[in-house]
């Protein structure tokens, strides 16, 4: 299975459209911080306007910026693509006869998924820490609580919020996935999934549906902010991680629902 793992993710981070997408990833957070870098009027005290005091904040700002759709698209792709690419192709049924059962091949599929969303968001979070230590002076962060904390505090509190963006974007994964085994078309699996995120967006936004925005996805990514509170906000970040867990658990039960039982042979 560690074999099979690394060559799945070798295929994966070689695939050029995946190095463009990650490329963008890098790209993006620079262009913020130069954006800031430029601007001439106060954007007040929120995530944003303190970059310019101190280019940690970048950090958190590119997640604040990336989450709702740039890396929810990124994910999509590699996710959607895990399945429906390998029946498009036909190679599905050559994976099958190797000697891993079709729910371990599925669950190779998703840790792989896992994989590149971890190396997603931390090349997120290392291209904004590059680019605010260049463009902006760096010391103790004032988080949104009020307190100030020391530099390498505010780089662990950055640790905690790749690796619970990097949750939020698995949750997507899974959703991803079981789309992925419905379809052979890539491109149907891939839409399918950004469709399911922006709907989501939409519906958050909407006062009169404030009831259901618990049982959304998309509400509990910014839950990251969390870790910008002193205390850390652990009560709202666990309920998210809880909210991605049973988002794995439902849509993971589906798409192994379906795969065991896909018929490969056509």
């Amino acid at each position: 299975m560690a074999r099979l793992l690394a060559s799945e993710a070798g295929l994966t981070f070689r695939r050029p459209r995946n190095l463009a997408m990650l490329g963008v990833l890098a790209v993006v957070p620079v262009l913020i911080g130069v954006a800031v870098r430029l601007a001439s009027d106060d954007m007040g005290g929120s995530i944003v306007g303190q970059i310019a005091g101190n280019g940690l904040m970048l950090t958190f700002a590119a997640f604040a910026i990336m989450l709702p759709i740039v890396l929810p698209l990124t994910v999509a792709v590699v996710a959607g693509d895990a399945v429906a690419g390998e029946a498009a192709q036909g190679t599905l049924r050559y994976l099958l006869v190797a000697p891993v059962g079709r729910a371990r091949l599925l669950a190779l599929k998703y840790a792989n998924v896992v994989v590149f969303c971890l190396a997603a968001c931390a090349l997120v979070a290392l291209s904004a820490l590059a680019a605010g230590l260049v463009l902006f002076p760096a010391g103790p962060v004032t988080l949104l609580s009020g307190t100030t904390v020391s530099a390498s505090a505010a780089l662990l509190r950055i640790g905690v919020v790749v690796l619970y963006a990097a949750a939020g974007m698995a949750a997507l994964g899974a959703v991803a996935l079981a789309v992925s085994t419905l379809t052979e078309a890539p491109i149907g699996a891939v839409a399918a999934s950004v469709v399911t995120v922006v709907v989501s967006q939409v519906l958050s936004a909407v006062p009169q549906l404030a009831a259901v925005r618990p049982f959304l996805l998309t509400t509990w990514w910014g839950a990251f902010d969390g870790a910008l509170r002193a205390p850390i906000d652990v009560d709202r970040m666990g309920q998210g991680l809880l909210a991605f867990a049973a988002y794995v658990l439902v849509f993971g039960s589906v798409a192994w629902a379906r795969f065991t039982s896909k018929d490969v042979t056509a």
